[in-house]
Order: structure tokens, then C-alpha cells, then sequence
């Protein structure tokens, strides 16, 4: 599957982006071999799949302005950087400046050379620390959970220039990268850059179907690998060593929201306690 380049894709910032063809042919390997015993791939693309529906219906198909706030709480139960932090605008009125900004966001959505002004707009109307780098991980899913073939996955840990840190760099063509600074922004730009370059991978691998969702599993892996390469120490607070070769790759991609047999999500409020939903899992 080849992703069509609009003629407003033409105006943007497309950097090259030199990437390692046999480290992405190793985290291709990975992921084939970590979804075997789990049901294959497919069973993966299709929890994406419904993830993906939840979020249109949501914000495609409904107002996110007058978006209620049970449907925003089973959205967030699905974005694992942001489920943790978000508690503080899960009540009034602070969830109504919350979709009031995100309404804003998604208004001329369809007009991607627009994305990084709408994007910084949206993270303008939160506070700028440390403690609000999340809101930069809520717009990218958002945007890419309600219209995935326009916007790729636009997320801190695919990209983060300022850190330089990511997907990017792991797959980064080089002797020495970790001790190089890769000269590359993290704008809508970039982020449509990688998604053709792993298209064209898969392509090549005899990939034609759910390329979208393939993609989004591959950097997943790529990066969950190098999470626990670091022994469960980097990201601590979020990820513990597994047993299972794909739970760091679910719990980027949040398919973990919800745990298997009780309803109860890894959403949590502003006191602490876990939120619950009447649906299952999508993916135990």
C-alpha cells in the first residue's frame, strides 16, 4: 500500500530521513515473532482497528466540543501517556476547557499544512512544564486515533527532537548514534516522512493490507525493544520488565487500557482510584 500524497502534503517540511534498513528488518522480525503465540499479527491490527473506531466516533462523528465526559474518559483509558497525568481535567470546569481546546484543534482538520500551528495552538492552552509534556502525546492521539490515514502516530516516543530521543533514533543509520545529535524537528512533516519510509518497507516484505496499523505496531516494537534493553530502568514509573515480548508494545500503543475480567482501566482520577468501563478489553 502506497499512502497518496495530497497536494497540501507538497508544502510541507519533508526532511530525509536516514534510516537502517537492517535494524528495521530486525524489529520486523521481532514483532512477527512476538505476535505468534498471541493469536498473529492480525489479532494486533485488529485491536487497532477498534481502537481506532472509538476514537471516530467520538471526534469524527460527534462534536468534540459537547464530547461527554465518560466517552473522553474511555478515550483516555487507550493513551498510556496520557492516562496517567490527565486526572486533573477528568472534572469541571477543567474538562471543559479541555474540549473546548481539543474542538479548536480538530477545526480545519482536514487541512494538514495546518497541523503543527493547530497542534501548538492546542499545547498553548495548557501550562508549560514538565508536568504538561503529556498534552503534546494527547494531540497526536487524538488526531491520529480519529483519522489515522491522514495523521500518523505523532508521539513523544516515535519522536522527540528536543530530547532526541525515539523511534527514529533507534532505527537511525550510523556507527555512533548514540552520541550524535539527530537534526531533525518533530513536526506532522517528519512523522508522514517515517510512516512512507516503513510503508515502503512493508511493501517490500509482502505487506498490502492494514499497512496503517502495521506501522503503528512496528515503531511500537522498535521502541518497546529499547525499553527493555535499558532492564525496566528507563521509564520506571510506566513499564516494568515483562515476560510477555509484547506488553511494552501494547502499553505504548494502549491496548492495555482496560484490565482482562473486570472493567476496571488503568485511567486513573485526580485522587487516585482506577475508572472503570462496562466494555471488555481489546486485547488481554
Amino acid at each position: 500500500m502506497k499512502f497518496l500524497r495530497r497536494k497540501n502534503d507538497q508544502q510541507l517540511d519533508r526532511p530525509q530521513l536516514d534510516l537502517s534498513g537492517p535494524l528495521v528488518t530486525r524489529a520486523f522480525e521481532s514483532l512477527i515473532a512476538g505476535t505468534e503465540d498471541q493469536g498473529g499479527i492480525e489479532r494486533y491490527t485488529d485491536a487497532l482497528k477498534l481502537k481506532s473506531q472509538l476514537f471516530q466516533q467520538a471526534l469524527s462523528e460527534g462534536d468534540p466540543a459537547s464530547m461527554p465526559l465518560e466517552t473522553f474518559k474511555g478515550l483516555c483509558a487507550f493513551m498510556a501517556s496520557v492516562r496517567r497525568r490527565v486526572g486533573s481535567f477528568l472534572e469541571k470546569p477543567a474538562y471543559l476547557e479541555m474540549t473546548s481546546a481539543i474542538a479548536e484543534m480538530f477545526d480545519g482538520v482536514k487541512d494538514t499544512t495546518t497541523t503543527d500551528r493547530r497542534i501548538g495552538v492546542f499545547c498553548d492552552r495548557f501550562s508549560k512544564d514538565k508536568k504538561h509534556r503529556w498534552v503534546r502525546d494527547l494531540a497526536g492521539e487524538l488526531l491520529h486515533g480519529a483519522d489515522p490515514e491522514r495523521y500518523p502516530m505523532m508521539l513523544r516516543w516515535v519522536w522527540d527532537a528536543n530530547a532526541n530521543t525515539g523511534v527514529i533514533r533507534e532505527i537511525w543509520y550510523g556507527d555512533d548514534v548514540d552520541n550524535i545529535t539527530i537534526s531533525v524537528m518533530d513536526g506532522y512533516g517528519t512523522y508522514l516522512m517515517l510512516r512512507e519510509e516503513l510503508s515502503q518497507f512493508l511493501s517490500d516484505n509482502g505487506v498490502f493490507r492494514d499497512v496503517i496499523y502495521y506501522i503503528d505496531l512496528l515503531c511500537a516494537k522498535i521502541y518497546a525493544d529499547y525499553i527493555g534493553s535499558q532492564g525496566g530502568a528507563y521509564l520506571r514509573a510506566d513499564f516494568t520488565a515483562p515476560d510477555d515480548p509484547m506488553e511494552h508494545t501494547r502499553r505504548l500503543l494502549g491496548l492495555d487500557g482496560v484490565k482482562a475480567g473486570s472493567g476496571r482501566t488503568r485511567l486513573k482520577s485526580i485522587n487516585g482510584e482506577s475508572f472503570e468501563i462496562t466494555d471488555g478489553p481489546l486485547l488481554s
